[in-house]
């Protein structure tokens, strides 16, 4: 059975590498507006009724009335923006976390930000575990690549080359926050840094640890373990234990898209001291290939179908 899809914001970033990841799959069928109707109300209404699951990578108030639209109760929907991230009725788009099925049989998912992905993949399942403390006010260092901000961002770091890092969040209160701290089961919210580095693509997030200083934390061993068997048979996920051999990650300039999630363990040789760290392009597991992994679930298919990894 071929099933019915319609990206509402089909232009943007985010969208066209959905399509990419859907062309040429013929359990999918897309509904698509020429220039002319793209931007009209009428238009996108009637084509969100006649999907069978729209996609929608919009402004966060755009998604919001995007689903407003809805007319009927089989439509089902992976909202690409922030509007439903931790609203009530909507199931997070992390199925390694949340549960695969959970995310199969929903009618409503929000899809994941990019930053919260590594962190949550990270946190949640050692604060499930009791290896970490849920009430400890981590801190959260993260890079990515200038795509995850838009149109707007992409031309900024594309016009003006002099630019080698941008540090922003300076106000504290990000609109990631919200759902790091839901998903990742805390008590506190985590003080998030965020940063833009000239690479069109790639992430990093890193949560530094002082186990020492931490009540009832888990030695480092403890600590990938229960990463590695939590997320062991994923086969978008991957576990490491220690640095790579010449001691460097790196985000390259060059880097094709991928859809997978890479988590690492590194410990001080004392063990007081753990950085963990998560590896993931922004525009993939961050973003385009979350959703298509959703969408293949839903639509009952294998969850990396489509997907480069």
């Amino acid at each position: 059975m071929t099933t019915r899809i319609f990206i509402d914001g089909a232009a943007g970033t985010t969208g066209l590498e959905i399509a990419e990841r859907l062309a040429g799959r013929p359990e999918f069928a897309l509904i698509t507006l020429d220039e002319a109707r793209r931007k009209d109300d009428g238009a996108r209404a009637e084509a969100i009724n006649a999907a069978d699951v729209v996609i929608l990578c919009l402004p966060d108030d755009a998604a919001r009335a995007a689903v407003a639209m809805i007319a009927n109760d089989t439509t089902r929907v992976i909202d690409a923006s922030t509007a439903h991230r931790v609203a009530d009725g909507w199931t997070y788009g992390l199925p390694e976390v949340i549960g695969r099925d959970a995310v199969a049989n929903a009618r409503f998912v929000a899809n994941p930000g990019c930053y919260p992905t590594g962190f949550i993949a990270l946190l949640a399942p050692l604060v499930r575990a009791g290896l970490l403390p849920a009430n400890w006010p981590y801190v959260v260092h993260a890079v990515s690549g200038y795509s995850g901000g838009g149109k707007a961002l992409i031309a900024r770091f594309e016009d003006d080359t002099d630019i080698a890092w941008r540090g922003y969040g300076l106000a504290f209160g990000h609109k990631h926050v919200p759902e790091m701290t839901a998903y990742a089961g805390l008590a506190v919210a985590p003080l998030f840094s965020p940063a833009v580095v000239p690479a069109l693509r790639g992430m990093v997030v890193e949560v530094p640890l002082s186990l020492e200083a931490m009540p009832g934390a888990g030695t480092p061993e403890a600590l990938y373990r229960a990463l590695a068997d939590f997320y062991a048979g994923s086969p978008i996920v991957s576990v490491m234990q220690g640095a790579p051999a010449d001691g460097e990650f790196l985000m390259r300039r060059s880097a094709r898209a991928w859809d997978g999630l890479a988590l690492s363990v590194i410990s001080s040789q004392d063990g007081t001291q753990v950085r963990l760290v998560a590896r993931l392009d922004n525009l993939g597991k961050g973003a385009s290939g979350a959703a298509v992994q959703s969408l293949n679930l839903m639509a009952g298919l294998p969850e990396t179908a489509g997907l480069s990894l």
